[in-house]
């Protein structure tokens, strides 16, 4: 019997039980075709995570038991399902089960099958865990499968030990295991069914977290990761194994397959691409080898290529898994619009794309020139609808009411018209509108809630300006690369950003430079600094406090915008849980 593992880096539909369970077969057949005598999938992999409130209704919970527990498939596979409650009154529990031929005993309770059930329930950030599941005491360990023991966690099960909880929890699972191995108990290895978010660098979290469980327990740790996208959350795959000398194999991101690891060696573990026909494979990442003086950390120029495939993955598996083929978007000729059209083409296919210029009578000649410069180079459909006609139309109809009151109303007046126009495009084609802010105009509330805020769907929603900027580079790298012409002209690079919404407006009228304005924010957003730690960064109070109190006043449209692909480590959304009503009067 060999020492041949197979992690099945599986990109599931959340709720749909039949068709993960196909995914999981072919990933579980490729393993085996390859040598592997034992598969593991991911966290919750029959159901996909995170099926958040369907785990509220019972017959989920059983079907989705019951259809991991009948795989067909030709090697034991220890498969993530939620798992029934043990009596009335109580949560089911995340769950992990044998499925597959079983060749000895499997230790666990409550089933012949059942392995093992999730320790550690993260309530925090976007994980609400305790609200649906019930946790468990006492670390799993599956007998005499595929000729090797395991020991067997679950996610959050493996972090408590690297110190990479916000609070530490009562107990600590691979510690357990590692008392076990003490008292006598041999294990082959111990394995992580995963769903770990994306953000971005996340990768060398994991790693740390990997290498230490591998120290510790003295044995090799194999995590397999979730990859794809359900909703707002990003899953990048990089299922990797770490051993007691520190040595890690990390599978690609963004790509489906499985990680063929040979316990004995790391050089001879590779990587099988999935044979599934819509399987994702966003990118060009290999398998990568690190040595034990490898923090997994990657370079600036690797983080941005990272960034672009995140949220192409993110639209693309948003519309797959929604039966979604085709996008519309307004295209300015500013630099939001263009590299949203660059992920739209990206992720659906340029032929899918519709992108739609609508000038009105404070657009630039050179901002219609260069939307439909970003049209033609990415060969999307294109065209031009005017909409100063209908600005004068709604003008005459309640300039009484515009000509007396705020002016804002009237610059917001064209977002809407605009948005008129991309939705009944979209409704008329079948197609889905994108949104095309960023988070540092969104975190700013500059953007118009039923104008440029419209769409079902924010790619760009979890990425600073700069951030904008630098992935129009890197589109543009990889279209000369390839013989094309770069998309983002050098006239929408380098002019100075603008809703142009009133005549001569730029958007540094009344925002710092968008340099200072996002670290202004990143600062406080995810790192989670006042104003007076801000301050001593080196900005200016008075400019801090603007901006923070821009942010406070504005989280009424945030609470009504579209999904955005979460990339940084707290993006808008679950994991930004401010109140609407509020005052903030206490900050200094």
């Amino acid at each position: 019997m060999n020492n041949l593992v197979g992690l099945l880096q599986v990109d599931p539909t959340v709720g749909d039980l039949e068709g993960n369970a196909i995914r999981i077969e072919v990933l579980a057949n490729q393993a085996k075709i390859n040598g592997a005598s034992v598969a593991v999938s991911t966290e919750l992999a029959i159901c996909g995570y995170p099926p958040r409130d369907l785990l509220l209704q019972s017959d989920f919970i059983n079907k989705s038991q019951k259809i991991a527990s009948e795989l067909n498939v030709d090697l034991p596979v220890l498969v993530g399902t939620p798992v029934a409650a043990e009596s009335e009154r109580q949560l089911p529990f995340n769950g992990v089960i044998l499925a597959g031929p079983n060749g000895g005993n499997t230790r666990g309770e409550g089933s012949s099958r059942l392995i093992a059930k999730k320790q550690l329930l993260p309530t925090y950030d976007v994980f609400d865990e305790a609200r649906y599941f019930k946790a468990d005491t006492r670390s799993g360990i599956a007998r005499t499968i595929g000729g090797m023991d395991f020991g067997v966690t679950v996610c959050e099960d493996a972090w408590q030990a690297a110190g990479q909880t916000p609070s530490a929890y009562a107990a600590d699972p691979i510690e357990h295991l590692a008392e076990w191995g003490r008292q006598g108990v041999e294990l082959s290895a111990t394995v992580n069914l995963s769903a770990s978010p994306f953000h971005s660098d996340k990768v060398s979290t994991r790693v740390h977290v990997s290498r230490t469980a591998a120290q510790i327990l003295g044995h090799p740790f194999l995590l397999a990761n979730q990859v794809g996208a359900n909703d707002d959350l990003l899953f990048d795959g990089c299922s990797l194994v770490a051993w007691p000398d520190g040595q890690v194999v990390i599978a690609p991101a963004w790509q489906e397959g499985v990680l063929l690891v040979d316990l004995d060696s790391p050089q001879n573990c590779r990587w099988i691409a999935s044979e599934s026909e819509d399987s994702i494979c966003i990118g060009n990442d290999q398998i990568k080898y690190l040595s034990s003086d490898d923090d997994g950390h990657d370079d600036a120029e690797h983080l941005i290529e990272e960034l672009a495939d995140a949220v192409v993955t993110g639209l693309s598996d948003y519309c797959r898994k929604s039966g979604i083929s085709s996008i519309v978007l307004g295209l300015s000729g500013g630099i939001d619009s263009a590299v949203a059209a660059c992920v739209a083409a990206a992720a659906v296919g340029p032929e899918n794309v519709t992108a739609i210029a609508m000038p009105s009578r404070h657009s630039s000649q050179h901002s219609i020139d260069d939307a439909q410069y970003t049209g033609q180079a990415l060969g999307i459909n294109f065209s031009i609808r005017e909409i100063d006609e209908l600005h004068k139309s709604v003008e005459n109809s309640i300039g009484d009411v515009l000509s007396v009151g705020n002016p804002v109303a009237n610059e917001n007046l064209q977002a809407r018209l605009r948005a008129i126009i991309v939705m009944g495009h979209a409704n008329a084609q079948g197609s889905m509108a994108i949104a095309t802010g960023n988070k540092s105009e969104l975190a700013q509330g500059y953007c118009t809630l039923y104008g440029d805020m419209a769409g079902g769907y924010t790619p760009l929603g979890d990425l600073y300006k700069m951030e904008v900027y630098a992935l129009a580079e890197l589109f543009n790298s990889r279209a000369t690369t390839a013989g094309k012409n770069a998309p983002v002209n050098e006239s929408t690079l380098s002019k100075p950003p603008s809703a142009e919404l009133a005549p001569d407006q730029k958007d540094e009228d009344s925002l710092p430079p968008y340099p200072v304005l996002d670290a202004i924010l990143k600062a406080h957003i995810e790192d989670g600094l006042d104003i007076k730690s801000i301050t001593e960064m080196g900005f200016e109070r008075k400019t801090v406090i603007e901006v923070l109190n821009r942010l406070e006043k504005t989280e009424h449209k945030r609470w009504q915008m579209s999904p955005a692909p979460r990339v940084s480590v707290r993006a808008f959304g679950q994991g930004w849980r401010h109140p609407l009503a509020s005052k903030h009067s206490w900050r200094g």
